[in-house]
């Protein structure tokens, strides 16, 4: 059955993407609000999280009187930075450590807050992109398994799978998405940071979605990456294992604004901060299942959590 609601989960968030209609959005711009007058262009990359708060952005924004046009669902970081730095889009949620790469930063910084001063101050001088204040949500990477099989290969932590890499390759079997295996911050530097080579005959890359129900069915992996805020985690039974090296960076959500805007409309931080401050790991956990174990759409979901919690 969960199966079949991560299926459909992937068919109904393709309505949310790049083509979306009308019809299936918010209802348009208030008639009166702090924002009236103002147009933006919000986007978002094309995973469950990022369609859901492309929706929860678009809808509060557009209570607030502003004019709002969606661009949810572009294809990873590189394409969501390129329109965002360009001015082909407004804003977007993007996480700190990710920021910290693309701004081709080196070193690891393992303090939330720190890495957002950092990244925040260079993103602003050297792009003059602002990165409002940081949502408590940390979706850093996490490497996950099923909780029986974490048991009967004694694995919980990541330096346990680094051993069970050498050893037995075959049942250390791993899954990803094609982003985690090229990205320092993934699994080039998940093996130089814990030791381990996985030949790659023991290596599949999939659709993000899909690897959690491989790793739940221990095929064709039995561990696999995830987003430590995906809900599908608890649903599926996994377990997510120690990153006791502290190789994972801070992955707190912020929402990028270019910084010209911001100026002309400073009101939009205003009205974005109690949305922030409600966007809990916890939270988006159970925002995120509701999508991926129980088939609702992103719109569907931000409409009732906006609703429920007074923003529309």
């Amino acid at each position: 059955m969960l199966a079949a609601s991560g299926l459909l989960s992937l068919a109904l968030t393709s309505g949310c993407t790049l083509g979306s209609s009308d019809a299936e959005q918010g209802s348009g711009p208030a008639e009166s609000g702090p924002l009236k007058g103002v147009t933006v262009n919000v986007a978002s990359k094309n995973f469950t999280e990022q369609l859901l708060l492309c929706e929860i952005t678009a809808e509060r924004l557009e209570s607030q009187g502003a004019s709002v046009k969606r661009t949810c669902g572009m294809s990873g970081t590189n394409a969501a930075r390129a329109a965002l730095t360009s001015g082909s889009v407004d804003m977007y949620w993007e996480y700190t450590g990710t920021g910290w790469l693309a701004l081709q930063q080196s070193g690891t910084v393992t303090d939330s807050q720190a890495m957002y001063e950092k990244v925040s101050a260079l993103d602003k001088s050297k792009n003059d992109v602002v990165w409002l204040p940081p949502a408590a949500a940390n979706n850093t990477y996490a490497m996950a398994v099923k909780t029986e099989t974490a048991k009967k290969l004694d694995v919980s932590t990541l330096s346990d799978y680094a051993k069970l890499a050498e050893k037995d390759a075959g049942s250390a079997g791993f899954c990803g998405a094609s982003e985690f295996f090229g990205r320092d911050d993934g699994w080039p530097g998940l093996q130089k940071a814990y030791g381990f080579s996985l030949p790659k005959g023991d290596v599949a890359e999939l659709a993000e979605g899909p690897i959690y129900n491989a790793v739940a069915k221990g095929n064709p992996c039995n561990f696999g990456e995830v987003f430590a805020t995906d809900g599908r985690i608890a649903a599926l039974g996994l377990t997510v294992l120690k990153d006791d090296k502290k190789f994972f960076p801070p992955y707190n959500l912020s929402l990028n604004v270019r910084g010209a805007l911001l100026k002309k409309s400073p009101q939009i931080q205003t009205v974005m901060d109690p949305v922030s401050n409600l966007l809990t790991t916890a939270e988006l956990q159970k925002l995120n299942a509701q999508i991926d174990v129980d088939g609702k759409r992103p719109e569907e979901v931000a409409s009732q959590w906006l609703s429920t919690n007074k923003l529309h």
